[in-house]
C-alpha cells in the first residue's frame, strides 16, 4: 500500500505561483496585459525617484499575427547592476523592497519575476533585457528555473558606454535625462489582449499621470498611434525615509520578533533604538507602569506575558504621530494641477490628513480630492456621466477588484444625499483616494485591492466625509443661484402681461410705470442675482424708462 507521505515534498514559491498565477493578477487577457504593463512601469518609478531623476517611461506594444502581444518599456533611470539583473526580474520574493521600512510602489519582489514568469508559461519565450548601470551596458535573455526559484540568464553580453552615462555622473543624467539610460525590458506575451476601456492600458496610464504629475509617459498602442501624457510638474517628489515602525499598532509576537533579533544589552535600549517616538522619558513612562518587570535584561529573554503586557501599555499612552517624511503622498498642489489638465472640473476638493498607525505600526495616511462638473465622472453608453471612484496605493492605480477594496467600501456606504449628491451613480463627479503607507494591506499579491481594516476605514470615511462637505457648499449655493434665477425668470416673463391688467384693473395707470415699479419688486426679492441676471433686468428697465421718456 503507497504511503501518501511517499509524495511530501518540499516546492519552490516560483512553482507555487505558477500554478497560481491569479494570484498574481493574471486572470483574462485585458487584466493580464495591464498586470504586465503596471508591473514594469511601477518598477521604473520608483528607479527613477530612488535617485531623484524625473522618470520619462516609453511602452511600446506590437501586435503578432498568432494573436500574442510584444510588450517594450523603457525608462531614463540609473539601471540594474548586473550581478541583480536574474534576481530582480527573475526570482520570486527578491528585492530591495520587502524588508525596508519605506513607502516604495512595490513591496514583496514578485512583480517584474511574475512578468517573467507569464512569458515563459504563454509563449516558452525568455524575456530580452538592456540594463545601463555604471559604465557598463548589460544585454541578456532571461528565464526562470521553476523548481529552485533561480534565475538563468544566457546570450549575456557586455560593453563599455560613455562617462556620462554612468552612476558617478548622474548629475548630468537628472539634467539632460539622457537618452538611453536605464532598463529596457521587451517581452512576448500570449493570452493577452489589448483593450482601450476602464480596465486597459490607457486607463491604467492615464491615471497613473494623474498621481505622478512629474512623470511623462508615451504609450504606443498595437495600432501606430500614440497616446503622449506630458508632465505637469518638474518637482521631484522629496524621497520618503527609512523609518522605526511605530509602539502604536505593535502586537506581542512583533514585539518578541523585534527583540530576538536585537543585538542591544538590556530592553531599555531596545525600546529605544527599535521604534519610533520611543525616548528616554516614553521609557522611564513605561518603567513606572510596569515596576515589576526588568527593563535591564536582555531583549532576547523577553517573554510572551511581558511583551503582552508592554504592548498593552503602549495603547495606554499618549504618542507622537509618525513622521511626516517617512510618507510622501502625491501633494494638494500636485492633484489640483492632474486634475485641471485632466478632468478639467467646475471644482475641486482636495483633503489630507495627518498619518496614523494600523498594526505592525506602520503610519499610512489618507489623501482624497473630489471633482464635481466638467469630465468628472465616467462617461456611460449613452454619453451620460456617472460617479467614480479612482483608487491608488502609493500613487498606484488600481483598476481591478474594486467591489473587495477598502477603499471603494468607505466612499460606497456615505450617505450622499446629506452632500447634495442625490444618487452618486449619476452624478459627474470624481473621487480620488491615494492611501499612502509603508505598507500598503493589499488583500493579494496581485496588489488590486486593500483591506478593510477598521483603522483604515474610519480614517478613509473622515478624509471623504471632509471633502465632501466642502463640496457641499459649493453645490448648496449653485443650486440655491440656479432655482433663484429660475424664479425670477419665471416672474419676468409674467411682468410685462400683469402690468397691463393692472393698468385695466386702476382705470388707465401708465403700464411702462407699473412695469418698472414691479421689477424693483423682483430685484429686491432675489437679491444676489448672477451677471446675466443683472443684465437682464437692466436691459429691461433701460428699454421701459426709454419707452417712459418717448
Amino acid at each position: 500500500m503507497l504511503d501518501v507521505f511517499d509524495k511530501f515534498r518540499e516546492y519552490s514559491v516560483a512553482e507555487f505561483f505558477k500554478k497560481n498565477r491569479q494570484m498574481l493578477g493574471f486572470s483574462g487577457k485585458i487584466r493580464s496585459l495591464t498586470t504586465i504593463v503596471h508591473e514594469y512601469v511601477s518598477n521604473s518609478l520608483d528607479a527613477c525617484e530612488e535617485y531623484e531623476i524625473l522618470p520619462e517611461i516609453k511602452i511600446e506594444l506590437r501586435e503578432l499575427e498568432n494573436g500574442n502581444i510584444v510588450v517594450k518599456v523603457q525608462d531614463n533611470g540609473i539601471g540594474i547592476p548586473e550581478k541583480l539583473i536574474g534576481k530582480a526580474l527573475g526570482q520570486m520574493l527578491a528585492g530591495t523592497k520587502f524588508t525596508r521600512y519605506a513607502q516604495q510602489r512595490g513591496q514583496q519582489g514578485i512583480g517584474a519575476s511574475g512578468c517573467t514568469m507569464y512569458a515563459l508559461l504563454t509563449t516558452g519565450k525568455p524575456i530580452y533585457v538592456e540594463s545601463r548601470y555604471d559604465k557598463t551596458l548589460v544585454k541578456c535573455n532571461l528565464t526562470i528555473d521553476f523548481k529552485s526559484n533561480r534565475p538563468v540568464l544566457t546570450n549575456l553580453q557586455k560593453q563599455q558606454i560613455l562617462e556620462g552615462q554612468s552612476q558617478q555622473r548622474l548629475d548630468i543624467v537628472k539634467e539632460k535625462n539622457i537618452d538611453g539610460t536605464g532598463v529596457l525590458i521587451e517581452a512576448e506575451f500570449g493570452d493577452v489582449k489589448y483593450d482601450g476601456g476602464v480596465y486597459g492600458i490607457y486607463e491604467y496610464l492615464k491615471r497613473t499621470a494623474l498621481a505622478n504629475p512629474h512623470a511623462q509617459i508615451t504609450l504606443i498602442e498595437p495600432n501606430g498611434n500614440s497616446a503622449f501624457f506630458p508632465r505637469s510638474d518638474n518637482k521631484i517628489p522629496p524621497k520618503p525615509k527609512d523609518i522605526l515602525p511605530h509602539p502604536l499598532g505593535i502586537t506581542a509576537h512583533d514585539l518578541i520578533d523585534f527583540a530576538k533579533r536585537s543585538e542591544n544589552n538590556n530592553i531599555s535600549s531596545f525600546l529605544q533604538q527599535s521604534f519610533s517616538r520611543m525616548s528616554a522619558n516614553k521609557v522611564q513612562e513605561i518603567k513606572t507602569l510596569t515596576q515589576e518587570m526588568n527593563f535591564g535584561k536582555k531583549p532576547k529573554d523577553l517573554n510572551w506575558e511581558e511583551a503582552d503586557k508592554l504592548v498593552k501599555i503602549f495603547k495606554q499612552m499618549k504618542w507622537i504621530a509618525p513622521a511626516v517624511d517617512s510618507i510622501i503622498p502625491i501633494g494638494k498642489e500636485q492633484i489640483e494641477k492632474a486634475m485641471k489638465n485632466i478632468l478639467i472640473p467646475e471644482f475641486i476638493a482636495i483633503a489630507e490628513r495627518n498619518p496614523k498607525v494600523f498594526r505592525g505600526g506602520i503610519p499610512f495616511l489618507v489623501e482624497v480630492a473630489i471633482a464635481y462638473g466638467g469630465n468628472s465622472g465616467k462617461s456611460n453608453a449613452e454619453g451620460k456621466r456617472s460617479g467614480d471612484i479612482i483608487r491608488f496605493a502609493n500613487k498606484v492605480p488600481l483598476l481591478f477588484d474594486a467591489g473587495a477594496c477598502g477603499l471603494t467600501e468607505a466612499v460606497k456606504n456615505l450617505d450622499w444625499k446629506r452632500y447634495g449628491i442625490k444618487n452618486f451613480d449619476e452624478c459627474a463627479i470624481t473621487i480620488l483616494i491615494n492611501f499612502v503607507s509603508v505598507h500598503v494591506p493589499y488583500t493579494g499579491a496581485g496588489k488590486q485591492s486593500i483591506a478593510q481594516d477598521e483603522e483604515i476605514l474610519d480614517e478613509i470615511r473622515n478624509a471623504v466625509q471632509e471633502t465632501a462637505r466642502i463640496m457641499q457648499k459649493y453645490i448648496g449655493n449653485v443650486v440655491r443661484e440656479r432655482e433663484k434665477e429660475g424664479k425670477k425668470k419665471a416672474v419676468l416673463r409674467y411682468i410685462e402681461q400683469l402690468s397691463k391688467d393692472l393698468s385695466e384693473l386702476s382705470n388707465g395707470k401708465n403700464t411702462d410705470e407699473l412695469t418698472r415699479k414691479l421689477i424693483e419688486i423682483v430685484e429686491k426679492k432675489y437679491s444676489g442675482e448672477t451677471k446675466e441676471e443683472k443684465t437682464e433686468i437692466t436691459n429691461k428697465k433701460e428699454g421701459i424708462e426709454k419707452s417712459i421718456e418717448e
